[in-house]
């Protein structure tokens, strides 16, 4: 198949190294969906039956690849489970276990194909299979061509692919945060889980009230995008951890990241030795005790943000002027950006930039999602204490008007109406 000259540009120069996808050979492929795989065998079955149960005229035309992934060093029992995943995949392929699916494998796991030993993790891993899949769309297709990311060790819903598909060449989507809901009823610690998954719900609330143009979830096993998005942007990074929120930021800067409701992802609710942060190691830390983790980040510092970027994208005013008026909406404010050497850097952004528009591009390029959890934390530790959490969703949920109270006597209420707040959280619906 002839690749666009963007594609051959972008593998000759960006693509991740030599690992090869097996089999190759499909036709008529303008969706991947691709999971990367480490000590993952017990999980594989389940996620390819719910995979299963999707539209089948959707699954068609799209390629289910599998990453089976780690290091030289990874310990033997990692190892060993992945041999065990390497099997079954390819057996199910051999066999045509499952002729709905497409499955691909991409074997960076048994000994000659591990991922090198300073990149090797599951951004690298993501990364080997969307460039991969690049190699195997159908160019002549008049539908969007969608990277889809997903987790070993998650379920979808029914009518996952069919909604993602059709919500990026309906919508004309550039990139998406697909709505997720941990199992919550099923989780070894409940109460775990259901306070991580306030926690990032509320944050991202509190973005949109902002009116951040970051609003939006950065998890992996919930993200896609277009394959031209996903070259503008240098394609998925190499990150052992956190590799979503750079990536989806990353988007951000340069399309809008919108949400795709309807589908489901169920991420696991385990506690994970995987990456450093995230769902598994904040059970593990609610588990441990070590942290107070009823508590979220002050509604104040939202109202902060806010004010910022209202004023912020709507003046081109040199950086003294700008400097005095965050001064006037929060000494903190200015401490902050004093402290991210934004006079320099303000400065040459004007000297620069030669239209509106590109003023416009460079404001988001330089208060980025990343500057903006900065802002978040510095406001947090200079001006506005974290506070108890459910406190903190209902001044929230009052600053946005949603008029919703939910009842409870307690400042951590049992577990019941603590599972009130997180469905009343996934409801809100946010674009």
């Amino acid at each position: 198949m002839n690749l666009p000259i963007n594609v051959e540009k972008y593998l000759r120069n960006k693509s991740a190294g030599t690992w090869k996808l097996e089999p190759n050979n499909f036709t008529g492929i303008t969706a991947a969906i691709v999971i990367p795989v480490i000590a993952e065998s017990k999980n594989i079955l389940m996620l390819l039956n719910s995979l299963n149960r999707n539209n089948p005229s959707y699954l068609k035309r799209t390629a289910i690849i599998f990453i089976v992934n780690n290091t030289s060093s990874s310990q033997d029992e990692v190892k060993i489970d992945n041999l065990a995943s390497l099997l079954f995949i390819r057996n199910a392929i051999d066999n045509n276990e499952y002729p709905q699916l497409n499955l691909c494998l991409i074997d960076a796991s048994s000994r000659g194909n591990e991922l090198p030993e300073r990149d090797g993790g599951v951004g690298l891993a993501r990364k080997i299979g969307m460039d991969l899949a690049l190699t195997i769309f159908d160019y002549s297709s008049n539908e969007k061509k969608i990277l889809i990311c997903l987790d070993a060790d998650c379920n979808v819903s029914t009518n996952y692919i069919e909604t993602i598909i059709s919500g990026f060449n309906k919508r004309n989507l550039k990139a998406a945060s697909i709505h997720f809901e941990h199992n919550v009823e099923q989780a070894e610690n409940p109460e775990a889980i259901t306070c991580y998954e306030i926690f990032l719900r509320y944050y991202v609330l509190g973005l949109k009230y902002a009116r951040s143009p970051f609003a939006f979830h950065t998890i992996g096993s919930s993200m896609a995008c277009d394959f031209e998005s996903y070259i503008n942007i240098g394609g998925m990074n190499k990150k052992k951890a956190a590799e979503d929120f750079y990536f989806l930021e990353k988007l951000g800067k340069v399309v809008t990241v919108e949400s795709i409701d309807s589908a489901v992802v169920y991420p696991s609710s385990r506690g994970s030795w995987r990456v450093p942060f995230g769902t598994g190691q904040r059970v593990n830390r609610f588990i441990a005790r070590t942290h107070d983790e009823y508590s979220l980040y002050s509604p104040e510092s939202f109202f902060v943000l806010k004010e910022w970027l209202v004023f912020f994208n709507s003046t081109n005013d040199a950086s003294s002027i700008i400097l005095s008026e965050a001064k006037k909406i929060h000494s903190s404010l200015y401490s902050f950006l004093i402290e991210q050497k934004f006079e320099q850097q303000w400065d040459s952004i004007l000297s620069n930039a030669k239209t509106e528009g590109q003023l416009s591009i460079q404001k988001k390029l330089w208060f980025d999602g990343f500057k903006t959890l900065k802002l978040i934390h510095y406001l947090r530790d200079n001006a506005h204490p974290n506070i108890n959490m459910f406190d903190a969703c209902d001044k929230l949920f009052e600053l946005l008007k949603i008029g919703r109270k939910i009842e409870r006597d307690e400042s951590i209420p049992p577990l019941v109406v603590q599972k009130n707040y997180l469905e009343f959280l996934r409801k809100i619906n946010y674009n």
